[in-house]
């Protein structure tokens, strides 16, 4: 079953004992709604692949989240302050079916099969914040 929950339902936190980076990124995935329920179920808890999830956290990424409205995908990352993006990147796609995974949501991403995530999601810079 796909995750279904949206602001009324209330979103899960998690808080950390210190300062974290933040990252946003989006993306445009093929405008097809046959193509982005596919895509929403590949990223859903059930089907989404263990490995993927492990590797994300091996490289030092705290949370991950993703948000999509139409064919558009926005992605926001957490990450302690000594994280270094780019290094991180570099050691995920060499991670064990890391270069499969892209491959498979290429698809989707109406991309090249051999880009890295890191290619693929273009970084947001923030312009406001609330606190």
């Amino acid at each position: 079953m796909i995750e279904e929950r949206n602001a009324k339902d209330g979103y899960t936190v998690k808080g950390y004992s210190e300062p974290v980076k933040r990252y946003c990124q989006i993306l445009e995935i093929t405008d097809n709604p046959e193509m982005i329920r596919l895509y929403r179920e590949c990223h859903s808890r059930e089907k989404s692949w263990k490995e993927i999830r492990d590797g994300i956290r091996s490289v030092g990424i705290l949370e991950m989240e993703l948000y999509i409205y139409g064919n558009k995908v926005v992605m926001i990352v957490e990450t302690p302050l000594d994280f270094d993006w780019k290094i991180a990147m570099k050691k995920l796609a060499g991670l064990p079916r890391q270069a499969e995974w892209e491959a498979f949501v290429a698809q989707f991403q109406g991309c090249d099969a051999n880009v890295t995530s890191d290619q693929k999601w273009q970084l947001m810079d923030r312009m406001f914040y609330l606190y």
